[in-house]
């Protein structure tokens, strides 16, 4: 694993604009030039620093508090390529995800409810340390919004978990 002098002397970070730049020219970088690449497929954005491939949000973390983070970063926004430091935060496993957005093949609108056919009613529920606990049947879909919301409350999830991005 790289050290933090290591990248220090080949990138610059701007926490508050949570860009990466290159300090000096070599194998095809330019000096003051943005560092990295989008990775379409998974949101984030990528930097080979002396052969060792990484995403920006961890080297973000590595150069603002000189230790590189021992869980996840998670984006407090859901934007993953937004790296400023103020959006940045270590989490574990589970704590990563209760701030997740919205499944886009969700029907209902409302992360954790979904039209149960069979009883032709709304049903609600909340994955809790992995496991699935149902919170009830509801005639009506505000009914189980509700519930999924005290649910999410009451288990600790972000506050932005659940957003509906474009």
């Amino acid at each position: 694993m790289l050290t933090y002098e290591e990248v220090a002397s080949v990138l610059e970070y701007s926490p508050t604009t949570g860009k990466l730049k290159w300090q000096s020219s070599g194998r095809g970088r330019k000096a003051d030039r943005s560092a990295g690449n989008f990775n379409k497929s998974l949101g984030y954005v990528e930097i080979k620093v002396k052969g060792y491939r990484t995403y920006a949000h961890r080297i973000a973390w590595l150069l603002t508090y000189g230790v590189w983070p021992d869980k996840h970063i998670d984006h407090i926004n859901g934007i993953k390529d937004d790296n400023r430091i103020e959006n940045l935060r270590v989490v574990n496993n589970q704590q990563n995800h209760t701030n997740m957005k919205q499944h886009k093949g969700n029907s209902s609108g409302v992360t954790g409810v979904y039209w149960s056919k069979r009883a032709k009613k709304w049903q609600a529920y909340i994955c809790v340390k992995g496991k699935q606990k149902y919170l009830g049947i509801f005639k009506y879909l505000k009914d189980a919004e509700t519930a999924r919301k005290e649910a999410e409350t009451e288990y600790g999830y972000h506050k932005n978990h659940g957003r509906v991005t474009a």
